[in-house]
């Protein structure tokens, strides 16, 4: 699994619009904020550059800090599951978090690590276009629309593009969850083929 993730990691790279490639070095280089001494490797994100839908989490964990690489780990493989029951693929989807180094002993993020790498993400966001974004966990739904309360939230999708839902971790620890969280992904899906369809249409 790991060669897999890597080889995805590096053609993803390869296929990089050049706006993509400066901002995965700028996060590369970062320093904004003390996560930087501490880290092993910045986690920028993973997926296709025109993915219809982006899944963003809270922050990289111990496997992602080692890998480079976005849900490697056991909420990872939890996550691989989820998007197989939904019909969808790891690879037909960008996945980010809102922070991109390791905060210490997966401590939560804090608001000013948040507020200086925020923009990474709104770039991100700007540079795919996707058509959904799916936020999960109520630091991604805080961090980017100011709201918490995914018990609440989840499900349903604000400001025409944002579909709030849980974090991986979360049903980890949780496996009740599971069948909300792949149904929200599921939902991901149908909406965005629907907006896709939409688009279409109106260029008709």
């Amino acid at each position: 699994m790991e060669k897999g993730y890597q080889w995805q990691a590096s053609m993803a790279a390869s296929m990089c619009p050049p706006d993509l490639i400066l901002l995965q070095e700028k996060i590369a280089s970062c320093e904004l904020c003390p996560l930087s001494l501490s880290r092993n490797l910045t986690v920028p994100g993973s997926g296709p550059t025109e993915a219809e839908i982006m899944l963003v989490g809270e922050a990289p964990g111990r496997e992602e800090d080692l890998k480079g690489l976005p849900f490697v780990g056991r909420a990872g493989r939890l996550l691989d599951e989820a998007l197989d029951e939904a019909g969808l693929k790891r690879e037909d989807v960008f996945i980010t978090s809102v922070i991109k180094c390791r905060p210490p002993q997966n401590r939560k993020p804090k608001k000013k690590e948040i507020e200086l790498c925020l923009p990474y993400l709104e770039d991100q966001m700007d540079a795919i276009r996707p058509r959904i974004i799916c936020l999960m966990g109520n630091t991604a739904i805080q961090a980017v629309l100011g709201v918490v309360g995914v018990t609440v939230l989840r499900g349903r999708i604000l400001s025409d593009r944002f579909l709030v839902t849980y974090h991986p971790a979360a049903v980890l620890r949780n496996r009740n969850l599971m069948a909300d969280f792949v149904s929200d992904l599921r939902e991901a899906k149908i909406q965005s083929l629907k907006l896709s369809k939409d688009a279409l249409l109106n260029e008709e």
